[in-house]
């Protein structure tokens, strides 16, 4: 074989592992979301995961050069799926609570929200019924509503214990409440809006709870946070933000 064979030959096999090793150098992260919780996280028409936070973090996985893949996890599992390693991020309307600060590490805050009451269109429940005890009231098992709940009103002997129902997600409890089988429904107020849109159901109120949305990390995971800084902060930077929040409906 010539001495130009030779160097040609050379040439070929440096670029085939250059570009395999660029490949193989493109991080991978499974995004955990709960996958009936819009606007911000579902599936949609077509199967697929989709939603405002859906598109935030492919946008920002394009944007930051890594790859995600979308996998739809039960809320009140999703902080020990992340600690087990079995996803590598909640990127899916989590409030950033002191309580969740224990066992996991925050990016910084990207949403903030309130906590909404639902009442059926025709209902004269109010406000003061529900901060007295008086009526049955559902919501999703592993919220910060839930919390909110059994911390003001079931600990404190306001609400009976049997007038306070859990469920898999929020849209089966504002079906519930829809058919009568609850007097109220109580959740972060942009999932109620969407959830009551089109029904027979009305926001009786709502509890400044103040809040704050930010992607949960394991706390060793320090590089990873900081790829999501980044990319949060690049995409409220850009076009994009403003045309997801009109997309999603998510002015309040």
């Amino acid at each position: 074989m010539s001495l130009r064979k030779v160097v040609v030959l050379c040439l070929g096999v440096c670029l085939i592992f250059t570009a395999s090793a660029a490949f193989a150098a493109t991080p991978k992260y499974i995004v955990g979301i709960d996958g009936d919780y819009p606007p911000y996280s579902f599936i949609g028409a077509d199967g697929k995961p989709t939603g405002f936070d859906v598109e935030s973090v492919q946008w920002i996985a394009k944007e930051m050069g890594f790859e995600v893949e979308i996998r739809p996890t039960a809320w009140d599992g999703i902080i020990p799926a992340l600690l087990a390693k079995k996803i590598d991020m909640v990127y899916s309307g989590m409030t950033a609570n002191e309580e969740r600060r224990k066992v996991v590490d925050f990016s910084n805050i990207y949403w903030e929200i309130d906590q909404a009451l639902a009442v059926k269109s025709d209902s004269a429940v109010t406000m003061e019924d529900f901060l007295a005890g008086k009526v049955t009231v559902g919501t999703q098992r592993g919220c910060t509503a839930a919390e909110w709940i059994e911390d003001n009103l079931v600990k404190k002997n306001i609400l009976p214990a049997d007038k306070f129902r859990l469920y898999d997600s929020f849209p089966a409890a504002a079906m519930d409440l829809e058919i009568g089988r609850v007097d109220a429904a109580m959740m972060d107020d942009m999932i109620v809006l969407g959830a009551i849109k089109g029904k027979p159901l009305k926001i009786a109120g709502t509890i400044k709870t103040g809040e704050e949305y930010a992607v949960a990390v394991r706390k060793e995971d320090k590089e990873l946070k900081d790829k999501i800084n980044e990319g949060i902060g690049r995409l409220m930077a850009s076009p994009k933000w403003e045309e997801l929040k009109a997309k999603y409906e998510m002015q309040k």
